[in-house]
């Protein structure tokens, strides 16, 4: 999965349709192996991420969980403690 593309389910606040379309475009981007389309794919290429997070901001409705919802502080406090390890030097 893509690094940049983070988990969006079962946090409080939920997410944000900001969060869900930037990972829709992230995940457009990696799909289609560029990060700026030509102007002659730029139609198909912004429908293609709104489709994505529709399709996405649907399955966050209707996912079903037990736990408890995560705090983004604790989760963001949690990435950048691996991201030291991994990019220590």
């Amino acid at each position: 999965m893509c690094r940049n593309i983070r988990p969006l389910h079962n946090f409080e606040p939920p997410a944000t349709q900001d969060e869900v379309t930037a990972a829709a475009l992230q995940f457009v981007r990696k799909v289609a192996g560029t990060t700026k389309p030509s102007t002659a794919n730029q139609a198909a290429f912004d429908r293609a991420v709104a489709e994505v997070a529709h399709a996405t901001r649907h399955l966050l409705e209707e996912l079903v969980t037990t736990a408890p919802p995560k705090n983004r502080e604790v989760e963001a406090a949690k990435r950048r403690a691996r991201a030291e390890v991994r990019y220590a030097r």
